[in-house]
């Protein structure tokens, strides 16, 4: 798959480009590379498209930031990817539709007819165990969203009545606004570009067209997902207000603290408590993993927090790479209480120490002798 362009280099911006110096940018190239004037040219189309993208994530203040953070990365399944031209004109119909490129290309799509609206994007939120959000799971999920009302159709009018020409366009769904010899075509406010009004509105929706509705869905969350992610269900979210395409449903994803293990991207974290005697003369001891208990080799002269790693334990790639790791940190135990055997094999433990110190104390009490003594090393090579 081919590496994707810089957004900010796509709309030939600076990365402390102000809101409105990305909305001028991306006119200019949507002005330069738009289908209507560049008719046989493919290039110019997925220019179009590619540059569209960029401005929806770099016009969104917390996709931006996501970017500008992860990269690409951060806005996987936020950001739209567009498969047409139309795509585009639902998504950004507003800005396509009226002003200044109302002015240069009409208020038309492609297919002739006046573009509708795309409905609204909503949220819900969904919390996982550790060990869902490793594997995957099935998670059935609520929420509200607007729907066409079921007494009128979703136009708005009550059952019967017929709707009349709309007196602020005359019919037209366009409305011209001058200033100066400046003349600007835009999509009339009263009628929202239908050219027609209600007579009569609906008494259950009171005109809008729309209602509540709870919908209840099951929701397949991939395995790997993390804390903070989104998963996307196409279709599932608001419907447009004027028979355009419903908008998405984006399930936030909450991942519960584990009792045992802390996650680090791909890879889990274990803290393991381990004996004084297994550290010093090596063990096999019983970890814990996602899948089941596992023997993990601690060889003699383990130091505390020394870590091993278990290979795949860890967590699923969303994205299809290789599962992380889980990483084991030993750390010595030291027991509050002792039997007087114990106590007893500890103080020969610390003579033989006293005897034959090991290694590293032996520099720190060099060390320290030099500390509180530093002329005496010195009076030593002299005599020496």
């Amino acid at each position: 798959m081919a590496e994707k362009t810089c957004y900010y280099e796509v709309l030939r911006v600076e990365r402390t480009a102000t809101k409105q110096e990305i909305d001028r940018a991306y006119r200019k190239l949507a002005i330069k590379y738009h289908p209507d004037s560049n008719r046989d040219s493919d290039d110019a189309v997925e220019k179009f498209k590619e540059a569209t993208e960029a401005y929806e994530v770099l016009s969104d203040a917390d996709k931006r930031s996501r970017y500008d953070q992860y990269g690409h990365a951060g806005v996987e399944g936020a950001a739209h990817q567009f498969t047409d031209v139309e795509d585009i004109f639902e998504a950004f119909g507003d800005m396509f539709g009226g002003g200044m490129f109302g002015d240069l290309f009409g208020n038309r799509g492609r297919g002739g007819g006046r573009r509708r609206r795309r409905g609204a994007d909503i949220r819900c939120d969904v919390t996982l165990t550790l060990e869902e959000a490793a594997r995957g799971v099935k998670k059935n999920v609520s929420f509200r969203r607007r729907v066409p009302c079921k007494t009128c159709g979703g136009d708005g009018a009550a059952p019967g009545s017929q709707p009349v020409t709309c007196t602020t366009c005359g019919g037209r769904g366009q409305v011209i606004q001058s200033a100066g010899i400046l003349r600007v075509q835009t999509t009339c406010p009263t009628c929202q570009g239908r050219g027609q009004q209600i007579s009569e509105p609906c008494k259950d929706c009171r005109g809008s067209g729309q209602q509540n509705e709870r919908a209840e869905l099951a929701v397949e969350i991939p395995p790997g997902v993390d804390d903070g992610m989104r998963v996307r269900l196409s279709n599932e979210g608001e419907a447009s207000s004027d028979g355009g395409p419903n908008g998405d449903c984006y399930c936030f994803i909450t991942v519960q603290p584990h009792d045992l293990f802390q996650r680090e991207g791909s890879h889990l974290v274990l803290q393991m408590p381990i004996s004084y005697s297994q550290a010093a003369l090596g063990a096999n001891i019983e970890v814990p993993t996602l899948d089941g208990p596992h023997q993990l080799t601690v060889p003699a002269g383990t130091q505390n927090g020394e870590v091993f790693t278990v290979k795949g334990e860890g967590v699923a790639d969303p994205r299809g790479g290789r599962p992380g790791d889980l990483l084991v940190q030993v750390f010595v135990e030291v027991p509050k209480k002792l039997s007087s055997e114990q106590q007893t094999l500890l103080r020969q433990l610390a003579d033989l120490d006293h005897e034959s110190v090991l290694p590293q104390r032996t520099s720190f009490l060099d060390k320290l002798k030099q500390f509180f003594d530093p002329d005496a090393e010195t009076a030593a090579g002299k005599s020496g």
